[in-house]
């Protein structure tokens, strides 16, 4: 399997109910190093995976619908816990969808998995992998 990762991060305020998260209960901020990684077991006709510069755009544009924002009082994430965990998935339908309409290229609808990393420190970091239903691979 051929892979291309590119890298961006985001900077978001939130908070957790439950007792599990201790003190993370109170709003509190993270910086997250995101990495993601697009697969596919075919190059395309320029012997890429993937557009490097549309990848790096299109997580760029993602990214900023969070970026300096609460998410405690966005609509979206109401009930929810934000854990960095949630947010890798969150991201990676985004990507997904994104993928499937053509924004990162026509090419790009053959990449068959996708894995969104995020890095809380670099001691700790979570992932959301998964396949996204390439076409004619």
């Amino acid at each position: 399997m051929f892979s291309v990762s590119v890298r961006d991060h985001f900077m978001i305020a939130h908070s957790f109910s439950g007792e599990t998260f201790g003190p993370a209960q109170q709003l509190h901020g993270a910086t997250y190093v995101v990495d993601v990684v697009f697969q596919r077991p075919h190059l395309d006709d320029d012997g890429v995976v993937v557009d490097i510069g549309l990848a790096g755009k299109v997580l760029k544009q993602i990214l900023a619908e969070f970026n300096f924002r609460n998410l405690d009082s966005e609509d979206m994430f109401a009930g929810k816990n934000t854990t960095t965990e949630f947010l890798a998935y969150v991201i990676f339908g985004r990507l997904a969808e994104r993928i499937r309409a053509g924004e990162l290229g026509d090419s790009a609808r053959h990449i068959a998995v996708l894995r969104v990393v995020l890095h809380e420190s670099h001691i700790a970091w979570a992932a959301y992998e998964g396949e996204i239903n390439p076409v004619n691979v």
